[in-house]
């Protein structure tokens, strides 16, 4: 072999090695195990509620639907001469909302499928007047009660002046009430199923009641008082049939107003504001007669 071969053999046997090197890095570099990523934190937040300047939580303006039937009176309804929403609901919840910084948003909404609309989160409270079971603490949440109430008999004036077991052994009287309430099932404690007539809204019950199609409406006694407004001389209340259910807001399950709702509910309770609403609107009543 000449040195010239010799010199170009030399040449590729070094830029073969320098390749395999390179080859060799890059292989290494493959196979080196990956770095452990930087742990991503994110800064803590905010809660949800600060103070107010009452000392009350702030919700910081949010918005709160609510919802009503608007054809419960004295817990909502429409007025008749403004064609407005009125009542103890749309007072008690704009107080409230004044405390705790938040806006409500009224909905109407018919009480048939409410609980389910409730537990599904379609509404943030429902504001109706509803009684606290424990069978519906199942499916939503409660606020703290705001007022303590009972079950009548509500009737036409002109029924003459029966009591109440008398009107309730006559197999040809009928009682109205609506379905899906606490009232539905205290008329079926105190009367036959086939003299219960339930109707889709009390509204329909105290039409039926005035044209003679039932004879009696099992409904809670404030609201009685309502309809007897609406409709002067025209209705009465027969008698009581129960005194102790308790009248709460209701949420969806694990809502997060519940604890600011409560807290603006007992700073009502400690300043007299929530029995000024209930003597205003008739929630405090004696319906013995």
């Amino acid at each position: 072999m000449t040195r010239r071969w010799m010199w170009v053999f030399a040449l590729l046997l070094v830029l073969a090695l320098a390749v395999a090197g390179c080859g060799g890095q890059a292989e290494q570099a493959t196979q080196a195990p990956e770095q452990p990523k930087a742990e991503v934190t994110e800064a803590p937040k905010a809660e949800a509620t600060e103070a107010t300047s009452n000392g009350l939580p702030d919700l910081g303006g949010r918005v709160v639907t609510v919802a009503v039937e608007n054809a419960y009176p004295p817990f909502n309804f429409i007025d008749k001469e403004t064609g407005e929403p009125k009542g103890w609901d749309y007072d008690a919840v704009r107080e409230i909302c004044r405390r705790i910084n938040c806006v409500p948003e009224f909905k109407e909404a018919a009480w048939d499928g409410i609980f389910e609309a409730m537990a599904a989160g379609e509404y943030d409270v429902l504001a109706d007047g509803v009684t606290y079971t424990e069978e519906r603490d199942k499916v939503v949440d409660f606020s703290i009660p705001y007022v303590t109430i009972g079950q009548v008999l509500l009737v036409r004036s002109d029924c003459g002046k029966p009591d109440i077991e008398a009107f309730k052994a006559d197999a040809n009287k009928l009682v109205g009430t609506q379905i899906g309430t606490t009232n539905e099932i205290v008329a079926k404690e105190h009367f036959p199923e086939d003299r219960i007539k339930s109707f889709e809204t009390f509204d329909a019950a105290i039409l039926a009641l005035l044209a003679g199609d039932v004879d009696g409406v099992v409904i809670d006694n404030v609201t009685a008082l309502g309809y007897m407004k609406e409709h002067p001389d025209k209705l009465k209340i027969l008698g009581q049939l129960t005194s102790d259910e308790k009248l709460a807001f209701v949420f969806p399950p694990g809502s997060d107003l519940i604890e600011p709702w409560n807290a603006a509910l007992k700073s009502m309770m400690e300043d007299g504001t929530l029995d000024e609403l209930n003597r205003k609107w008739g929630l405090v009543v004696d319906t013995q007669e």
